[in-house]
């Protein structure tokens, strides 16, 4: 059975872009989440949309450190909502959250990266 791959959606809010993630994100996320990082604006904040993801391994977490990489490069400040707890732990622990703002839904994050 042919495994189907998510999209990310970019969109603006707010002078602000922000990626949908995916529900699942992993090694078969990569071409998806390049697609849409190369899909932001060229300037201002990037936050990445977690609501709807419900699960990401290790090769994700990699897939998410190369995002930060890029931005970072571009002195784009970054920033991160709607982590289950599972997962912002999992940020925290692994030092992901020293790179990005975490926030608890879209509003708080656009309000922070305006």
């Amino acid at each position: 059975m042919a495994e189907t791959v998510e999209r990310a959606v970019v969109r603006r809010r707010d002078g602000v872009t922000v990626i949908d993630m995916p529900a699942h994100i992993d090694i078969t996320s990569e071409a998806a989440l390049d697609t849409a990082y190369s899909e932001v604006s060229p300037k201002g904040a990037v936050l990445l949309n977690f609501t709807g993801t419900q699960y990401i391994n290790s090769s994700g977490i990699a897939l998410i450190v190369g995002i930060l990489a890029r931005a970072r490069k571009q002195s784009r400040p970054i920033g991160a909502y709607g982590l289950s707890d599972h997962y912002r732990e999992i940020f925290e622990v692994t030092r992901l959250a020293d790179f990005m703002g975490l926030y608890g839904d879209e509003q708080a994050a656009i309000a922070a990266k305006r």
